[in-house]
């Protein structure tokens, strides 16, 4: 068990028997050996961030949470399938809800991480940058000062996202799955 001093960023705690990771903390001295920390924490199921403040004497349970690699098989109504490399038959599934922008950038057979609490699938991680081939891109047609001079383009994934006027189709992009921003193109 956990004291409330012992809270710091990135460190992974079980509050109403789900995961969150403490995003940042603030220790408090009120005088008279009273003390607390007010911690804002994510909930790692659904994202959802919260505040919460913890007394001395509470007992605070670290989450053990699991990592494995796992393939992207494909998305049906929503929800998106995945399965263990080296054993097809272990299925996981999660709601795209729960995969946010994420969801926007797999590709069938994708290999990403997926964080597992208590052996159920909480959800993946994906790397910050991805590369994906443009399957649409508009012809560019330059305006004035006035305009940016992106467009917009389809991905692979069927994703829309906007590009520099001369990405063109069959180019493949480097993508940044957090944002879900342009970032450069790789090849022509």
């Amino acid at each position: 068990m956990l004291e409330h001093t012992d809270l710091k960023p990135r460190l992974r705690i079980v509050l109403n028997k789900e995961p969150y990771e403490v995003i940042e903390t603030n220790y408090v001295f009120k005088g008279r050996g009273q003390s607390t920390t007010q911690a804002k924490l994510r909930n790692l199921i659904t994202g959802k961030v919260i505040t919460k403040t913890f007394h001395a004497g509470d007992d605070i349970e670290e989450a053990e949470i699991e990592r494995e690699n796992i393939r992207f098989l494909y998305s049906k109504n929503n929800i998106f399938y995945f399965c263990s490399p080296n054993n097809p038959s272990q299925r996981f599934e999660l709601k795209k809800d729960i995969l946010g922008t994420k969801a926007n950038f797999l590709k069938q057979n994708d290999t990403v991480t997926g964080i597992f609490f208590e052996e159920k699938l909480i959800n993946i991680e994906m790397p910050l940058k991805i590369h994906l081939k443009v399957i649409s891109a508009p012809p560019g047609i330059k305006g004035g000062r006035e305009t940016p001079g992106t467009k917009p383009v389809i991905l692979e994934t069927g994703t829309e996202i906007q590009a520099p006027l001369f990405i063109e189709e069959s180019d493949v992009i480097e993508v940044n799955t957090e944002t879900g921003e342009y970032v450069r193109r790789v090849t022509q």
